[in-house]
């Protein structure tokens, strides 16, 4: 099989944004270690009906501006049980979204859940680095920063 694009390389920490939810930049963990991606949520409620269920909820996207809150809303694909780091399971609402990296874009499923005290609001699991994506470990930021402006200018 050939690769059309030459390898995407992301550092262990990487800028992405999720458009359809309005996040225009948002600093993310890689980590192969984990399976699903996360991201943080607040107020988490499952909304519409049975047949097309969604899930609204609140992000801040940016843990030097706590102050910022963006409402989002994502086609709910279910809820899963998730093994954290720390080891404990907690069953979280699973979303899909358009992750944007490095100028590419794929669709991810993203679980909501409580990231307080954490270092970064985004987690990006093994599942949504796609083949032809290499991790860096040992550097962080390899792709241009993202601009938090176009947060003000929704504010």
């Amino acid at each position: 099989m050939t690769h059309d694009l030459k390898p995407l390389i992301l550092g262990r920490r990487e800028w992405v944004a999720l458009p359809e939810l309005g996040l225009f930049a948002i600093k993310a963990k890689v980590d192969t270690g984990a399976r699903t991606s996360a991201l943080h949520a607040e107020e988490i409620e499952i909304i519409g009906s049975g047949s097309t269920p969604r899930a609204r909820f609140l992000v801040r996207p940016l843990l030097e501006a706590p102050e910022l809150a963006i409402w989002c809303e994502a086609d709910l694909v279910g809820e899963r049980d998730v093994t954290s780091s720390s080891g404990e399971r907690e069953c979280r609402c699973i979303i899909t979204t358009m992750l944007r990296v490095g100028g590419r874009s794929w669709p991810i499923e993203l679980g909501l859940t409580n990231r307080d005290g954490l270092a970064h609001r985004m987690l990006l699991g093994r599942q949504a680095i796609k083949p032809g994506m290499l991790v860096d470990p040992a550097h962080s930021f390899l792709l241009p920063k993202l601009s938090t402006r176009r947060y003000r200018a929704t504010a």
